[in-house]
């Protein structure tokens, strides 16, 4: 396996992204990924605190005219989270935390997607209160979207952490 992760690192594109001194390389990959992450986790917050009631006076179905933009950012972070993963493969696929953010997201993902099919979808959203299932999912997608952060964040600091072989405390 750790041959496979090391022969990912070791393609002359991971290694651009990885090494290359230009704004083009690692820092626009992960400015895009945050970008998308924005774009993604803010979308779901916002929708999920809407349908539990934190904007009592707004209205609901206009917010599904935002799940478009929120599918293409969440594509543009698989493609630019892969390209950071292949970058740094050997740390980022053997961290424990690496997977608790997958977890996260793909949850996120599901409850984003059981939000547009079946709450945004209803008819009957606007005419009466908000249904416990939809209450239900908009909780779970802001524990999983909450949760895919934190994770992502603590990726820099928790088990193998990138650029730090070889370090030893003296």
């Amino acid at each position: 396996m750790m041959d496979f992760l090391n022969a990912l690192e070791n393609m002359q594109f991971s290694i651009w992204v990885r090494e290359s001194g230009t704004i083009w390389a690692f820092p626009m990959f992960l400015f895009l990924h945050t970008l998308g992450m924005s774009i993604v986790a803010g979308g779901a917050a916002i929708t999920s605190l809407a349908l539990l009631g934190f904007w009592p006076r707004a209205t609901l179905k206009p917010m599904e005219k935002m799940i478009p933009m929120m599918w293409a950012a969440f594509a543009l972070n698989a493609v630019t989270g892969t390209v950071l993963l292949v970058a740094d493969a050997t740390t980022k696929l053997t961290n424990p935390d690496f997977g608790v953010k997958m977890i996260f997201v793909f949850a996120g993902t599901y409850f984003f997607y059981k939000m547009s099919t079946d709450v945004f979808t209803d008819p009957a959203l606007e005419s009466g209160p908000v249904p416990a299932k939809a209450k239900t999912l908009a909780w779970a997608s802001l524990i999983c979207w909450f949760g895919a952060i934190v994770a992502g964040r603590l990726l820099a600091y928790l088990g193998p952490v990138s650029g730090l072989q070889g370090i030893t405390n003296k």
